[in-house]
């Protein structure tokens, strides 16, 4: 059994943020006895990041005691939100450097990128020939950035720079979320490695499916799991390169390389799309808003992002509250220029180009009205000002 490779890359990557843990400490025999098999499957492509508690340290570590760093593709991630100048891009890639016992990184992205005034702040810092700089030191071979925005959004940052890979959020629930199907198409096109982020939603598409969803899966004669019926679905795509999964258990890995050994891409007929689609309904049963991501709504002149505020606001009801709110939190709330409802004048132009006929004005109110309750609305008008910066420093 070994996993299948696209674009010379696994199509499953460990992701390295949810180590077993002994304790506050991770657990440093379980997780060299996962990482020691996954790299013996294929499985060699490891995803960490300088925020993530330990990892950066125990895979060097790791790496280091079984002479293995040759054998893995090793990426981290710059965390520009922290940088405010360009003597920071040198300060935290030296210490992850040093975390990781490597004198290179194979793919270095830049985290949690929201929003286009993010890239313009470290392109006025003098970016561009940062990483010229790093790549002719071979201390950073490829560049790329995980993204956490709306359509939109990503757009506009994959434009801008000649990337070597994008990571996004992507499951049969964000279809139409976050960066989106558009987005990874526009990736694809443009030749960029798509590579996915919570493919389960954090778990939830297995753990919280509701009991209809998880009959109908338990009976039918595909006879895959939940897990492996989202893993199937995203593997089906020939625009997606690899997936990642946070797998804390050596039962876990061997389950999801097994899938990743046998899968194919546009393989899928009408069955597979319309159990996935009767899965989506029932998920969808306690959602508020019978919005579906078309986004024919936009643009709103005030530049409302009316999709991704109802996406959030749905998942508060077909997942957990502090699910839709992080989310809002991240794709939202984050955004240097304001998008959230408080933006809308009530003009309609949005309800005239809808096609499901939804009160958008009056559903608006009712989703910011729970998205964000004040203590929310306080921390979120902070850390944009934190992750973003001020506008006048971009110049």
């Amino acid at each position: 059994m070994t996993v299948q490779r696209r674009n010379n890359l696994p199509i499953l990557g460990f992701g390295c943020m949810r180590f077993a843990t002994k304790g506050r400490s991770i657990d440093m025999e379980k997780t060299e006895a996962q990482l020691l098999r996954a790299i013996e499957l294929g499985v060699n492509y490891l995803d960490t990041a300088y925020i993530y508690p330990g990892s950066e340290d125990a895979i060097g570590r790791i790496l280091e005691k079984n002479h293995l760093r040759d054998k893995v593709t090793l990426t981290t991630k710059l965390p520009q939100y922290l940088v405010k100048k360009r003597e920071d891009l040198d300060k935290y890639l030296e210490e992850e450097l040093k975390r990781l016992r490597t004198d290179h990184l194979d793919y270095y992205l830049f985290h949690h990128m929201t929003d286009i005034a993010q890239w313009q702040k470290l392109e006025a810092l003098g970016v561009r020939e940062w990483i010229s700089e790093k790549k002719a030191q071979s201390k950073v071979l490829h560049v790329g950035f995980s993204f956490h925005g709306n359509t939109e959004m990503y757009l506009k940052i994959l434009s801008a720079y000649d990337w070597e890979l994008s990571l996004v959020q992507y499951n049969y629930m964000d279809e139409h979320a976050q960066a989106g199907r558009e987005g990874i198409c526009a990736a694809y096109e443009k030749g960029v490695p798509v590579f996915i982020m919570e493919p389960l939603r954090g778990g939830k598409l297995v753990d919280l499916l509701p009991e209809k969803a998880k009959k109908m899966i338990a009976a039918d004669p595909h006879g895959w799991s939940p897990a492996e019926w989202a893993f199937r679905w995203l593997w089906n795509h020939k625009e997606i390169t690899c997936v990642l999964s946070g797998m804390n258990s050596l039962e876990m890995l061997e389950e999801n390389a097994r899938i990743a050994s046998e899968v194919k891409e546009n393989t899928w007929g009408a069955d597979e799309m319309d159990m996935i689609g009767k899965i989506r309904d029932y998920i969808n049963e306690n959602t508020k808003v019978g919005c579906t991501g078309c986004r024919y709504c936009l643009p709103c002149p005030r530049g409302v992002d009316i999709p991704g505020i109802f996406s959030c606001y749905n998942h508060m009801y077909s997942e957990k509250k502090t699910s839709g709110r992080m989310e809002y939190y991240q794709t939202i709330a984050l955004r240097f220029e304001p998008a959230d409802a408080s933006r809308c004048v009530g003009c309609g132009k949005c309800e005239s180009h809808c096609p499901q006929n939804i009160p958008i004005r009056e559903k608006l109110k009712e989703a910011s009205h729970a998205l964000q309750p004040f203590y929310f609305r306080i921390a979120a008008n902070v850390s944009r000002r934190f992750m973003v910066g001020k506008k006048k420093k971009q110049h």
